[in-house]
């Protein structure tokens, strides 16, 4: 899998996610942001543009994404107030659907920053100072960390005082179980890309 193929993937899943985060849903009897069910492949993802294009490019896509989300998040405002087509009819539906709830936005973007930053310097140290054995592990490593930085900042960014505050936990809870269990299921990714040189 070359570069961009992977870093194309990864731009989708963040924008996917960021769409999904949207609706609170029940998940087995957790709350849970939708976006949820697709985001934690973006670490694995973003492991993948650091192993084939080096450190600077897995930073440099982290902002680039997150300037694309926020992008978004404007655009389907400035759709959703413009008046609709008369002939058509009024199509409420799409303002009810995509314009954006600008703490939700911010929230998201906030922690997938500062949580893949993280993701990437954790990885970087792993596979610089620690060894570049088992890659498995890596990205075990790297996750650990990443995945409770992300759903606590997001959680309490986007949803406390707006939630009951055991809501918000619930939230922070069911996030870090699926985005470990993705993890799990998502580990033999790292093995289809080649190795950069691990220094970059």
């Amino acid at each position: 899998m070359s570069e961009i193929i992977v870093s194309v993937l990864y731009t989708a899943a963040q924008i996917f996610s960021d769409i999904g985060s949207l609706r609170i849903v029940n998940f087995f009897g957790f709350s849970i942001d939708a976006g949820t069910f697709i985001y934690p492949i973006t670490y694995t993802l973003r492991d993948l543009v650091h192993k084939k294009a080096g450190k600077k490019v897995a930073q440099t896509l982290i902002f680039v994404v997150a300037g694309l989300n926020l992008f978004m998040a404007f655009f389907f405002w400035f759709i959703s107030i413009l008046p609709a087509d008369i002939a058509v009819g009024p199509q409420r539906e799409f303002g009810a659907l995509l314009s954006p709830v600008w703490r939700i936005v911010i929230a998201s973007i906030i922690s997938e920053v500062i949580s893949e930053l993280v993701d990437t310097e954790i990885y970087h140290f792993w596979v610089t100072k620690v060894t570049t054995k088992y890659q498995w592990l890596r990205v075990l490593v790297s996750n650990a960390f990443s995945v409770p930085v992300d759903s606590v900042i997001f959680s309490f960014l986007a949803f406390l005082g707006s939630f009951p505050f055991e809501v918000v936990v619930s939230i922070i809870l069911s996030n870090i179980i699926i985005k470990y269990a993705t993890t799990l299921i998502s580990l033999p990714l790292i093995y289809t890309v080649n190795e950069k040189n691990l220094k970059e």
